[in-house]
């Protein structure tokens, strides 16, 4: 599990605010993982963008934390959110970033992420003196492991195939991260307390997707290769 370390008293924060609205939400006018997923990564990439606006790289996520505190309870429908996000924690080709998710100035929902930075061609690269220089003070020196643990597939309760639409494509040709989240609405009954993704490779848009899950995991697989795995609390 990834360590949900608390927000730091200098360094660099980005802030941004945005309204719930109906498309992020599900029949209970609550948030959807999905769509606070999309959340963190569009904070997360305003404020890379908000450095040097002219960077056209980008980063691909392994791992994504997500546990709802505060009130225990997920933001709704038409509540103004406000997305604090920072860096946690480096290593030499990967960061940590720490987004809290807020609602009337009490932090309802807490990420964090391990993210790679990659170049036009999809390698990941390294991190510059330059990342350091504006993101290593809110890191406050925290180095962050790169390792992905084998993802574990105990019995499953429940399987069936996971489509895949060229609308879960993004610019880097993979299935993104958000449209994975989506899972967790389909395999829980109500809303859960605390969840974590991770991908072992990449979804590809030829894949010949299984989903199979239980009570507190699941896993997406293309023939024996599980690609993307979760655990998760339900409340």
């Amino acid at each position: 599990m990834i360590e949900i370390v608390p927000r730091p008293a200098t360094g660099r924060t980005f802030e941004a605010k945005r309204r719930v609205r109906l498309g992020d939400t599900g029949v209970d006018a609550a948030l959807r993982p999905d769509a606070a997923a999309r959340y963190v990564q569009d904070v997360a990439r305003d404020d890379w963008k908000d450095t040097d606006p002219s960077d056209s790289g980008a980063w691909v996520v392994r791992r994504t934390t997500m546990r709802v505190v505060g009130e225990h309870r997920w933001p709704r429908l038409d509540e103004m959110v406000t997305l604090t996000t920072w860096c946690s924690g480096t290593g030499a080709a990967w960061a940590e970033r720490r987004t809290d998710i807020s609602v009337n100035g009490n932090v309802a929902v807490e990420t964090a992420g391990l993210w790679v930075p990659v170049n036009a061609t999809g390698q990941p690269t390294r991190l510059g003196p330059d990342f350091v220089d504006l993101y290593g003070v809110s890191a406050q020196g925290r180095k962050v492991s790169g390792r992905i643990s084998k993802a574990t597939t105990p019995t499953p309760k429940e399987k069936k195939a996971w489509p895949i639409r060229r609308a879960d494509l993004d610019v880097v040709g993979h299935v993104n991260n958000a449209a994975l989240w989506e899972i967790l609405s389909e395999v829980v009954s109500g809303t859960f307390s605390w969840a974590e993704l991770t991908h072992h490779d990449a979804v590809a848009f030829d894949d010949d997707l299984l989903l199979a899950w239980n009570e507190g995991s699941f896993w997406l697989s293309n023939g024996s290769q599980v690609k993307v795995s979760a655990e998760f609390s339900v409340d």
